[in-house]
């Protein structure tokens, strides 16, 4: 009698992995319509917000400063130098507090056994990344349109300061998004602690424009660091000496992981708080 021979599990075809790969961008693209459906609504008025937000920002800062000074810290456009700063600041703010609301807005749907925390968590930060690279393409467009500027632009710092600020919105909000749910308190705590970005940002100076005590003080806010690389691109003859891509770096890198570790112990955990 012949007997059959097993394949060997060396060439057995390794799919569970990419099946779960599969199920997971299927579970995520259906969180993003899901979010687009109720964060956004089914018109086009959400979104129109979205872009209209930043631009009444930027033009009351710019009429506001116009009334008080001849000419903005750098070039002509009070309106750009503004922007150069608000944008990827909003930029930040936004994805990052997407993220934080990760649990909370899909906590129902995580108890089914394919959803996971993760995946509620990339999902809505996917959702805000592509909203604000529209609603910056957009505002941006519109302001070399209408404004006069005489710039010119080199946009490798530019994308280099949007993608600090994503590293960081990232890193922020994965840590964020457990110590929201866990507790009440602190989405409140966070709201008020964070405004004062504004300020301390560099979006109505320069960072040379400060004294050095000041300097020593808010060269730690990695924000102040991304708002430099951002205005070196729209600014040619601006070079800030101060910026430590570096210190960005890791100082998204350590919320991130003790945000990745906590989310992955306790993540699914915390729907049944």
């Amino acid at each position: 009698m012949v007997q059959s021979i097993p394949p060997s599990p060396a060439l057995r075809p390794a799919t569970g992995r990419r099946t779960l790969r599969f199920r997971s961008m299927r579970t995520i693209f259906a969180l993003i319509l899901r979010e687009m459906t109720t964060s956004y609504g089914r018109t086009p008025g959400g979104y129109l917000w979205a872009v209209l937000e930043p631009i009444a920002v930027i033009a009351i800062l710019s009429v506001a400063f116009s009334l008080l000074l001849r000419a903005p810290s750098l070039g002509t456009s009070f309106i750009l130098f503004y922007a150069s700063a608000v944008l990827p600041l909003r930029f930040f703010l936004i994805i990052q507090s997407s993220i934080a609301g990760a649990i909370n807005f899909n906590r129902g749907l995580m108890a089914y056994p394919r959803v996971t925390v993760f995946d509620s968590v990339f999902a809505r930060g996917i959702l805000a990344l592509l909203t604000q690279i529209m609603v910056n393409a957009i505002v941006l467009w519109g302001i070399f349109q209408f404004e006069d500027i005489r710039e010119i632009i080199d946009p490798g710092p530019i994308l280099l300061a949007y993608a600090c600020s994503l590293w960081l919105a990232f890193g922020v909000g994965m840590l964020h998004a457990y110590l929201t749910y866990a507790f009440q308190l602190y989405a409140r705590v966070w709201n008020v602690s964070s405004r004062p970005l504004l300020l301390l940002s560099g979006v109505f100076y320069t960072f040379e424009d400060l004294p050095q005590i000041a300097r020593d003080i808010f060269w730690y806010n990695p924000m102040i660091h991304i708002t430099g690389l951002s205005r070196s691109g729209y600014f040619a003859s601006y070079h800030p000496e101060y910026i430590s891509l570096s210190y960005v770096f890791v100082f998204g890198l350590i919320p991130m992981f003790f945000g990745a570790l906590i989310l992955r112990r306790f993540g699914k955990d915390a729907i049944y708080l």
